[in-house]
């Protein structure tokens, strides 16, 4: 006996989700076909085509005419392949707009002091790293960790000194602890 899609989704929603395994392997083929042509690419097909079938499996009991399942089914397909490039696209001009912004200078890489950073004491190196790295304002991390004003520009005077020390003696250096 040929069973056909109106079947099956009645099925469905009767309580035997397990029959929609039928739609799937129905529709799989078809669906990638249709969205590597749409997407130029197979990995993003097949995350489409998940997508779809989570989407309609979950929205079943919204198709008013279970004859038309295959085209409510292109139709849902077409609407996340679209969605997909639309966040493609924003996540391309996110990116563009990272890369677009000029590094300070003193904020470059200097693998040397990231390495007496790391030999402070945990606080100290808290701190150090939401001020220099993180660019935040001393009221900004006192806002953070949840410390007075006075007490974050205190610590950080003391870890600023702690940090030159390091920086100037290498026989602390190596003799500290990490």
């Amino acid at each position: 006996m040929a069973t056909n899609d109106e079947y099956y989704v009645d099925r469905c929603l009767d309580g035997h989700p397990d029959d929609y395994r039928h739609l799937v392997q129905r529709y799989h083929p078809v669906l990638m076909a249709h969205l590597v042509g749409q997407l130029g690419s197979a990995e993003l097909a097949e995350e489409a085509v998940q997508e779809t079938f989570v989407r309609s499996y979950f929205n079943l009991s919204k198709l008013r005419d279970r004859r038309s399942f295959f085209a409510w089914l292109m139709g849902m397909s077409n609407r996340v392949a679209l969605e997909q490039q639309r966040q493609r696209q924003r996540d391309r001009r996110a990116i563009d707009q990272l890369a677009q912004r000029p590094v300070p200078e003193s904020r470059t890489h200097d693998y040397s002091l990231a390495k007496t950073i790391a030999k402070l004491p945990d606080f100290h190196r808290e701190l150090i790293l939401l001020r220099y790295y993180g660019g935040c304002s001393c009221k900004d991390i006192a806002e953070q960790v949840g410390l007075p004003l006075g007490t974050i520009t205190k610590t950080l005077s003391r870890a600023y000194a702690q940090l030159r020390q390091l920086l100037s003696d290498p026989n602390l250096q190596q003799n500290c602890e990490v």
